[in-house]
């Protein structure tokens, strides 16, 4: 059996170059998130594919996380209508959700005590699912006054702090003041505008995956 160290060093060779050549993300299991909120999250009038999911997938992938991320947004949808069908919304085997709901609700005026409350029950029945989160905020629209944008503002962080999840504070940063990323109802960002969105949330976006593949 002469041959057999030859074989012997064959296989050690090719262990050796497949882990040289197979990026470590490759050889992870895909983790898979939910992106649930409103038309934020759904990529009102915008296509498939430049949806903030999708988006912000494309560009994990290409700086080497293994993620596929769904779309469960839903236009029009509050904290309330979140709450209601967070449990079949978000199916089974889902690692991780980003959470990006209250713009709807700020701008219809509901108290956000009752914001915060809906908020604080996705995400507890979440994570009684084993379910991680990365909280997406939203700032009060300006027309809304002082008193409401003090109450509203920063119930994000409260709720980050008593989960301890993840925050990203405003999910329009760098879009809300440019026309040129906005559709012309001037509330909702264009293709374009869902991209600078994706890219300034990358970072982030990467710690929450990598956090639940430490887990």
């Amino acid at each position: 059996m002469r041959f057999k160290p030859v074989l012997m060093r064959f296989a050690v060779g090719l262990a050796a170059f497949l882990a040289i050549t197979i990026p470590a993300s490759a050889q992870e299991k895909t983790v898979n998130l939910v992106g649930f909120g409103d038309s934020l999250m759904a990529g009102y009038q915008l296509a498939e594919n430049e949806g903030l999911p999708a988006q912000l997938q494309s560009k994990l992938r290409e700086a080497g996380v293994n993620v596929k991320i769904d779309n469960a947004g839903v236009s029009g949808d509050t904290t309330q209508g979140g709450l209601a069908r967070i449990d079949w919304s978000v199916p089974d085997g889902t690692d991780g959700v980003i959470l990006e709901l209250g713009a709807n609700d700020a701008l219809r005026g509901i108290q956000p005590e009752q914001t915060e409350k809906n908020l604080d029950d996705i995400i507890t029945r979440l994570k009684a699912r084993g379910i991680s989160v990365l909280l997406v905020g939203m700032l009060a629209p300006p027309n809304m006054g002082g008193d409401y944008a003090e109450r509203f503002n920063p119930l994000y962080k409260r709720l980050a702090e008593k989960h301890g999840l993840l925050l990203y504070p405003f999910v329009l940063d760098g879009v809300v003041t440019q026309a040129g990323l906005q559709l012309e109802d001037g509330m909702h960002p264009n293709a374009k505008g869902v991209g600078v969105m994706a890219e300034r949330m990358l970072p982030l976006a990467r710690e929450f995956v990598e956090s639940i593949q430490r887990k």
